[in-house]
């Protein structure tokens, strides 16, 4: 079943039981705007317990804020359970309510009941998500102007701003992605709101940061996103170290662009709708190390120069992702991402094995997009981004990573002792191997014996 055509039976059901039922929120804003929703929501005057006796088999991890999450296969009538190995379709089932305080800085302290969608669309964040869509009769309701924001491409918060954002800090970045992923403006007062309680987006969970940002970074309009977060006064809270860029130089024979903030802009600029969320963060943060090395010319021949900025930068790059709870293996992708972005500079020079171990880094593609923005947003020349391209097409899988000619068990059996030098052994083995040294396991042996036969002597 699809999510749409779910919410529509849930209407359907909640209809016939005596109860009103609408769509809301951000579905309905897409639907208008003949955009595919992402998700769909359900709002409506039953009660949880009502909505839970509608649906049994429906889960009701958020019950005390009036939610409750309804499956394909939560209703009494025995509905089809999707094919195996699929994630069945979910709705948020919400009853109109109001909120009573937040004295966490985002969930509500209490929860009143209410019967009137006009009360219900007051707690919600900003006019353009707060349209109710009737699915019978296709009648949209519009208690706050949100149609007309809408059509005039305006990001407004419902009713006072401070007190929408107050409620829930991480609505100020929320207003942000919206601006950014449908080319709107942030009313004025909105935007004076952000601004004044931009510091206070620091309460939010990490985790909640991080997920937001992600989004921002992916939804196809990444650079209006970060533009609009220094705007609003943001991105000095949540990434200090980007906004530091702001006005470093670089040496202009390779950096005609400009300094490391528009550089870095021009590069999320690049970034298409859906693009893997670890190379739009290697994107933001591949030279996050410059602010902090930068070096003016020493003398009239020489030039700007970031000494140590790709170290510097994947270790400041590792500790954002700290900060934000990325999981561990994001956090490997996005700092090898940095540590490695300047070595496609070196590829015209480099060995066939040490290309091919270059290549055979996790994700290489996300590698080789990031250096093709790079150049495109600095200096324009492809040359080493397309002979990887070549080099990678022209060349078997099975050349660029081998199988292991010779083992641990083999140089044991040869003589040598297990310790340090088995892995340096095995390595230059590897490397005659990538090389074209050798080909075979008796060729492998003989040249082990010949780099490091010395030390069996010592042994």
């Amino acid at each position: 079943m699809q999510p749409r055509e779910l919410a529509d039976k849930i209407c359907r059901t909640l209809r016939d039981s005596g109860y009103q039922a609408y769509l809301v929120g951000g579905c309905v804003r897409d639907i208008l705007l003949e955009r595919q929703p992402l998700d769909y929501d359900v709002s409506t005057d039953a009660t949880p317990q009502q909505v839970t006796h509608l649906f049994p088999h429906s889960l009701t991890v958020g019950a005390q804020f009036g939610v409750v999450i309804v499956a394909e296969d939560s209703f009494a009538d025995g509905a089809i359970d999707p094919p195996e190995g699929t994630k069945p379709a979910q709705v948020e089932v919400a009853t109109f309510r109001s909120d009573i305080g937040y004295s966490d800085g985002r969930h509500p302290d209490r929860v009143v009941y209410a019967k009137s969608p006009q009360d219900d669309v007051k707690r919600r964040d900003f006019t353009i998500n707060a349209l109710l869509l009737d699915p019978a009769t296709k009648e949209v309701l519009d208690f706050v102007g949100g149609r007309a924001d809408l059509r005039a491409g305006i990001v407004r918060a419902i009713g006072d701003p401070a007190q929408r954002f107050r409620e829930d800090k991480l609505r100020m970045v929320r207003a942000v992605r919206f601006a950014a992923r449908f080319h709107y403006e942030i009313e004025p007062a909105t935007l004076r709101a952000i601004q004044a309680l931009a510091p206070e987006v620091r309460q939010v969970s990490p985790e909640r940061l991080r997920d937001e940002l992600t989004k921002l970074l992916t939804e196809g309009a990444a650079r209006r996103g970060f533009e609009l977060l220094s705007d609003a006064s943001l991105l000095l809270q949540l990434l200090p170290e980007i906004a530091r860029m702001k006005g470093v130089p670089q040496p202009p024979q390779f950096h005609p662009e400009g300094d490391v903030w528009n550089h870095t802009l021009l590069m999320l600029e690049g970034l298409p709708a859906g693009c893997p969320p670890t190379l739009a963060w290697g994107v933001l943060l591949h030279d996050v190390g410059k602010p902090a090395t930068f070096k003016p010319p020493s003398g009239p021949n020489d030039r700007i120069r970031f000494d140590e900025h790709v170290h510097v930068g994947q270790l400041m790059a590792e500790e954002i992702c700290h900060r934000l709870r990325f999981s561990g293996a994001d956090t490997e992708q996005i700092g090898a991402l940095v540590a490695n972005h300047m070595r496609f500079m070196d590829v015209p020079r480099m060995k066939p094995a040490t290309l091919k171990r270059f290549v055979r880094l996790s994700d290489f593609d996300e590698h080789l997009e990031l250096h093709r923005l790079d150049c495109l947003s600095s200096h324009g020349m492809l040359d080493s981004y397309e002979q990887v391209r070549r080099f990678i097409a022209e060349t078997p899988p099975d050349q660029v990573r081998p199988a292991r000619l010779v083992t641990g068990d083999d140089l044991k059996a040869l003589g040598f002792q297990p310790g340090p030098q088995f892995k340096e052994i095995l390595s230059a083995t590897e490397d005659a191997q990538l090389n074209g040294v050798i080909h075979s396991r008796e060729e492998a042996l003989e040249f082990a014996l010949s780099q490091y036969g010395s030390l069996l002597k010592r042994e």
